[in-house]
This record gives structure tokens, C-alpha cells and sequence, in this order.
């Protein structure tokens, strides 16, 4: 008898039971989708503005080069946070599946790896202006959740052995993690709708919002007579708030409600004022026309709007703090950290610049800076459109940066005279004959005179122009166009009340606004 006869097989190894990638990567992603949801019901529940992608997201945002920022503004325009959302969104996901794919083969690497992601985002909550430590909570309860969910789920969808005996405990079905993942996914999407339905943050600000409609007695925005031309398919005199452009650099509006805002006016001043919301307004309102565009305006763009603004006249609360005389800029900062250089000679030399508290008859929307913003007819929004406004510091341009000035732009951001063509539009085809080739000129403060249009680069034309209520709007213009059939350009100029004429030399936007002649193709059938 030999000893192989008698010797016992030798046992097969466990088979290793993964299961297939995607699932670990499903658990990742639903792991972290579930913590950031929950995030979002804390943050509601306490009024916290500052959650984690939130706060990842304005972080991003301050540190974008300059570069970078304007070719969002460019490319996706009023659409830009939209598309940095979406953009965080993917990457987000990535992440998510790869911690859970790593989780799936090392889980303490795994955990690290998501709580090294979550201490990103409670250092970019920290950073962010006037944060405290409430802040942070529901970057915390993100991290109490998110965790031991990626830890229940990984194993659900990755058991590290599976047996081939039938002794052996079987590993988790691929249905029970299904149903582990429909559940996860669930409690995310109601997680994320009871964050933002909560809050007593948000609809206490709506409600002030409200209240103020009933007290403040705000005009109603009708069109003065004249201004508006009424061409088909051209740009209404008044744009309606709901159209009106938005570009600035919160991700997520400052809540601030009426009854909690303050200013304060300091720095080099006699005497150092604060008003509340009521002492502002009942320095008096009043309601005027003026026309915002932002620095970052292509030639022919339509980051401009025209509005009814009801507000305070800046120079009256400056007068309550008595700069210095040695003082040449003020200094604004939004609710949320941005800040802004004005040249202080500006906001004191009589013209329209206000403390704006509404907007076409309704207090301020929340994108538009509720409560309190400021407006300054002649020049660009980024030096003096500050939304959100609760400081105003009285100094001079030597002894500080702006937000957009550290970036590269201009320090003073006086309007250009433009002008554009809205009918027809590039690349029309319109029919032989009469044709209205109308659009809208403007040079803030200084007010336009004339404006000019030309076919094929043949002589210069004179438009009929609308009224305008002051310089500080843009203005109309029509010109009559016999059109013969073919392919034919168009071109558009403008002439201010002091006798600059445009000029056709074309600059982009950066460091202190665009230039050139609008131009358009367009084919006569």
C-alpha cells in the first residue's frame, strides 16, 4: 500500500466573488450622493448658506485664473454656474465610483480616501467669508452619513470570498444590493428636495421679499413714451428682471433677509455710520432709469439690461460719514466677501449712482442682490455693481485690491460707447424691399447723440433714434433699409453727446472692455 492511496486530496481554494465593477462604483457614487443630501437638510434646517459644494464650488471660483473665468463668461454666459454645476457634478461622480472601486479591493483605503475628500470640503467651507463654525456641521453630518454608507454598500456589492461549499454562508445577491442601492438613491433624492424645500433661511428671506412689496410702495415700471420703438424681434427698451443678465461670483445667493441687513461706512471718514434697513430707505427713494452692463460683453453681446431702479442716492450716506478729502475710492464688500474699488469722485458728482433697494417696481430679486445692492450709471458692474452691499470703506486705490483687480482688469472701468445691431440678426435671410435694421446704443453718463449704419462698407447712414429719459439709458435705433437681393454686411455705429465716435479698432473684453463694430451677414432673397 503506498502513501498516495491513503493520502487526502488537497482542499481547492475559495473562489474569489467580486462581482462586477460597477456596482462598488454604483456604491461609491450613491454613498457620497447621500452624504452631500444630507448636508443639504442640515444646512436648511440651521439657515446655512455654506454647504459642501457650495462652498467647493465659490472656492473654484475665486481660484479660476482670470484667463479661464472670462472664457466661461464667453462660451456659456449667463449659463456659466450652471455649467460649473454640471461640471462638478461629473466630477463628483468620478470620484465617487473611484472610492468605491477602491474601497472594493483595500476598504480602509477606501474610507480614507472619502474622508480626505470630505476634509477638502470643510476646508473650503472654512475659507469662505464670515463662516463659522455651524458651518461646518453639515459638512460633518455629510461625513457621519457618507462613511459607514459606503462601508454597508461596498459589501453589499463587492463580498471579498465566496466558498464553493454549501456549509459556507453565502454572499450577498446581487438583488439584495439592488435593493440596498434603490433605497440609498431614494432617501439622496428626498434628502436633496427636503434641503431645499427647508429652510426657514430661504423662505424667510422670500417672505421678506413680500413684506416689502406691501410697504415700500414701489412705482410701477411703465415705458416712457418714446423710448421704446417697438421693432419686430429687437430688444425691449425695459428689460424685464426676469431676463435681465446675470454674471457674479456667487454660486449660491446670500440670504439675507431686510430686518437682519446692515451697512456699514468707514475707513477714512469723520464720523463712521451703520444703517439698518429702514433708516436707509427713510433717507428717501427715489426711481430712475439706468442701464448695467458687465466688463465681460463681447461686441454685439447682451450681457446689458435696462431697468427701473428704486434706491437711495449713494453720495447721501456717503455725506453722513464726511470722507476725507485726501480719500479718492471707496471700497464695497457683498454680503458673501466680493469687493469692488469705485473712484469716490463719482459716486459724489450728482449723478444717479443709488443704493438700490428695487428693480422694475419689486424689491431686488435674490439674484439681483436683495436687499440692497449698489448701481452706478458710466461705469462697468465689476468696479461698481456691487449686489448683496454691506460695507462701503472710504480709502484710496493705492491703499487696496478689488476682487476683479487682482485678477488683471482694469482699476476704473469707465463705460465704452457701443452699440448693436438686434434686427435682422447674423446669418438672416430676410426679403428684398424695405427691411428695419434696429438695435440699441449706449454710453452711459455721457449719452448718445447718433448712431450710423453702413452696408458693405459704403457710406455711413443716420439711424432715427428714440427718446431716452437721461443719459444714463441706452437708446433705440432704426434704419430703413432697401435691400437688394444677395449677400450684403452690415455694420453699426455710434457717436456719444460729447462727440466721441465709436471707434472701429475691436479689443476684447479684457482688461477694461470690448471695443469694435458690431457686424452682421445677413442674405437678401
Amino acid at each position: 500500500m503506498t502513501d498516495s492511496a491513503t493520502a487526502a486530496s488537497p482542499a481547492a481554494p475559495p473562489s474569489v466573488s467580486r462581482g462586477p465593477w460597477w456596482a462598488p462604483a454604483l456604491a461609491g457614487v450613491l454613498a457620497l450622493g447621500l452624504g452631500l443630501a444630507v448636508a443639504e437638510v442640515v444646512a436648511g434646517a440651521l439657515g446655512r448658506a455654506e454647504t459642501p459644494v457650495v462652498a467647493v464650488g465659490e472656492e473654484f471660483i475665486d481660484l479660476t485664473p482670470g484667463w479661464l473665468k472670462d472664457f466661461a463668461i464667453e462660451v456659456f454666459g449667463t449659463n456659466d454656474k450652471t455649467a460649473l454645476l454640471v461640471g462638478m457634478g461629473i466630477v463628483l461622480t468620478v470620484l465617487g465610483a473611484l472610492i468605491g472601486l477602491l474601497a472594493s479591493r483595500r476598504k480602509g483605503a477606501g474610507l480614507v480616501a472619502a474622508t480626505v475628500l470630505l476634509v477638502i470640503a470643510g476646508l473650503a467651507v472654512n475659507s469662505r467669508p464670515d463662516t463659522t463654525m455651524a458651518d461646518l456641521v453639515p459638512t460633518v453630518a455629510a461625513g457621519i452619513v457618507a462613511l459607514p454608507t459606503l462601508s454597508w454598500l461596498v459589501g453589499k456589492a463587492a463580498p471579498p470570498q465566496q466558498a464553493t461549499s454549501t456549509a459556507t454562508r453565502p454572499a450577498p445577491s446581487r438583488r439584495s444590493f439592488l435593493t440596498a442601492a434603490g433605497v440609498t438613491a431614494g432617501l439622496a433624492v428626498v434628502g436633496t428636495g427636503l434641503g431645499q424645500l427647508l429652510g426657514a433661511r430661504r423662505a424667510g428671506v422670500e417672505t421678506s421679499r413680500d413684506d416689502l412689496a406691501a410697504s415700500l410702495d414701489l412705482p410701477r415700471p411703465d415705458v416712457p413714451t418714446g423710448t421704446d420703438l417697438v421693432v419686430d424681434g429687437a430688444e425691449p427698451w425695459r428689460t424685464p428682471n426676469q431676463d435681465f443678465y446675470r454674471i457674479d461670483t456667487a454660486l449660491s445667493e446670500p440670504l439675507v433677509r431686510a430686518e437682519d441687513w446692515t451697512l456699514r461706512v468707514h475707513g477714512m471718514v469723520e464720523n463712521e455710520v451703520e444703517l439698518d434697513y429702514d433708516q436707509l430707505a427713510g433717507m428717501g427713494l427715489v426711481d430712475r432709469w439706468l442701464t448695467l452692463n458687465c466688463v465681460s460683453n463681447e461686441v454685439g453681446g447682451n450681457l446689458i439690461g435696462n431697468a427701473l431702479w428704486t434706491g437711495v442716492p449713494i453720495a447721501d450716506v456717503l455725506a453722513l460719514a464726511r470722507p476725507h478729502a485726501d480719500a479718492d475710492a471707496v471700497r464695497s464688500r457683498s454680503q458673501d466677501g466680493w469687493t469692488a474699488g469705485t473712484p469716490l469722485d463719482v459716486l459724489t458728482d450728482g449723478r444717479d449712482a443709488l443704493l438700490a433697494v428695487g428693480m422694475n417696481g419689486d424689491p431686488l430679486p435674490l439674484a439681483h442682490g436683495f436687499p440692497v445692492r449698489m448701481i452706478v450709471p458710466g461705469l462697468y458692474g465689476y468696479v461698481s455693481a456691487t449686489k448683496w452691499v454691506v460695507e462701503l470703506e472710504v480709502s484710496r486705490f493705492d491703499q487696496f485690491n478689488a476682487y476683479w483687480t487682482t485678477r488683471g482688469w482694469a482699476e476704473r472701468g469707465p463705460v465704452k460707447v457701443a452699440s448693436r445691431i438686434d434686427v435682422p440678426s447674423s446669418r438672416a435671410h430676410v426679403s428684398a424691399g424695405t427691411v428695419a435694421v434696429a438695435g440699441v446704443a449706449w454710453a452711459q453718463h455721457r449719452g448718445i447723440e447718433a448712431v450710423e449704419v453702413r452696408v458693405d462698407e459704403g457710406d455711413w447712414n443716420a439711424a432715427r433714434l428714440a427718446a431716452v429719459p437721461s443719459t444714463d439709458t441706452w437708446r433705440q435705433w432704426v434704419w430703413e433699409w432697401d435691400a437688394q437681393p444677395g449677400e450684403h454686411r452690415l455694420q453699426v455705429r455710434a457717436t456719444t453727446a460729447d462727440g466721441e465716435v465709436q471707434t472701429s479698432e475691436q479689443a476684447s473684453p479684457a482688461p477694461d472692455g470690448a471695443s469694435g463694430w458690431h457686424t452682421v451677414d445677413v442674405t437678401v432673397d
